[in-house]
């Protein structure tokens, strides 16, 4: 009877850990790989059945976060920010404000929102951190990184995608004393802040890595690579990664013991090798052809792949050496994720393109043209339940990728 009851305990406990509600930007994992199956591996001339779209979502280039309860995703109408939600049929179930938005350049939303079981967390453009009731948006709590934590805005305004572990939510400020912090997700109480290197931040959005001896964030910041401990915010080491205007957007990606962090404007990609504790790091590779602005590389089959910034190219590096191994002058600068082995990218231009990475080639399987929205083509791809889900400006659009 004790075995028996032991093992329903474990099942209650598995269901409830594998039933937890999450989606973040890139992904389940953070690293623009997603892990749908059965989708089409071709797609018609004129692209994937459009199911709906939206066109009244205001300024901006965040994407969408996509759960059970429903699609969210933000926009700009005069100069304040809105969640909006929608239902699976594109039905607006909610729309609420969370603050003002930026309106100088570039103007709307930036950072995706991350939803965890019924929270909902937004990051505007001018560092205010809202947790919202998933259900009807009603406010939970919020503060303002730059005036609580001595945060520092940026020339185009903050765009970092949030990050969390367990109960714990992580962003960067980019403040003298708290450069990077650690909140109590439930309550905005501050956990720990940490000085850091002292940089501001850098448009970036933080990775956490899981060692055997402890986990550590590594934040892109204005010069620098960082890495604090997690638990307690301890500095750690940092890595000089300069470039022309301290823009770093993209989220690093660790595979077994090495980091890879790139950056446009020219200056392209490092690998480090991490040690086992996490405390140091060592430079193993330089490659300044892959040079993504903003649109994130993927990395598999020790393979990288991403769409140039100041080449125009859209590459494929090799994990271990940094040599590239081919490139095409096409789709590029764009942003790119990836499912079953295949790539999906949007291009500045807006191109969607479906493209299969060949031994030695690009093959461009299928391609279409954006038809709705405005201005800037940046928000990233999301694969959810068999859909994809893209943001022009005031227009998200949701397409059918089984061709049912």
């Amino acid at each position: 009877m004790n075995r028996l009851l032991l093992l329903l305990i474990f099942l209650v406990i598995f269901i409830e850990i594998n039933s937890q509600d999450i989606s973040q930007w890139r992904g389940p994992n953070r690293n623009g790989i997603y892990t749908e199956s059965g989708l089409l591996r071709k797609w018609p001339e004129t692209g994937p059945k459009l199911l709906w779209h939206f066109n009244e979502l205001g300024d901006g280039h965040s994407s969408a976060a996509i759960t059970n309860a429903g699609i969210f995703t933000t926009g700009m109408l005069n100069g304040t920010g809105y969640v909006f939600a929608f239902n699976n049929e594109g039905k607006l179930l909610w729309k609420k404000e969370y603050g003002k938005e930026w309106g100088t350049n570039w103007d709307g939303t930036r950072s995706t929102p991350l939803i965890i079981k019924d929270k909902l967390f937004v990051m505007s453009s001018f560092g205010k951190l809202v947790c919202m009731n998933l259900t009807n948006g009603a406010v939970i709590w919020s503060t303002e990184l730059q005036k609580q934590y001595d945060g520092r805005n940026i020339e185009w305004g903050v765009t970092e995608n949030l990050l969390f572990d367990g109960n714990t939510l992580y962003c960067c400020p980019g403040g003298i004393e708290a450069n990077v912090i650690a909140l109590d997700l439930n309550t905005g109480k501050l956990l720990w802040k940490s000085k850091g290197n002292g940089e501001k931040s850098a448009y970036g959005s933080p990775l956490l890595i899981s060692l055997s001896k402890r986990k550590i964030i590594v934040a892109m910041m204005e010069n620098s690579i960082q890495g604090i401990d997690a638990a307690t915010g301890k500095f750690l080491w940092k890595h000089p990664q300069p470039n022309q205007y301290s823009v770093h957007p993209n989220v690093p990606v660790f595979i077994n013991g090495n980091l890879y962090c790139t950056s446009g404007y020219g200056q392209g990609g490092v690998m480090l090798k991490l040690s086992a504790d996490g405390s140091s790091v060592t430079e193993l590779w330089r490659n300044k052809s892959l040079d993504p602005r903003m649109g994130g590389v993927v990395a598999f089959d020790s393979k990288i792949f991403g769409a140039g910034d100041n080449t125009r190219k859209l590459l494929c590096i090799d994990w271990n050496s940094g040599k590239e191994l081919y490139s095409i002058k096409q789709l590029a600068p764009s942003n790119i994720i990836a499912n079953d082995g295949l790539l999906y990218l949007y291009s500045e231009g807006g191109i969607i393109a479906l493209v299969e990475p060949k031994a030695d080639s690009f093959n461009i399987i299928s391609s279409f043209k954006v038809p709705f929205g405005t201005a800037q083509h940046w928000a990233h791809l999301v694969i959810k339940n068999k859909r994809l889900y893209v943001r022009h400006g005031n227009s998200l659009m949701v397409y059918d990728l089984t061709g049912n």
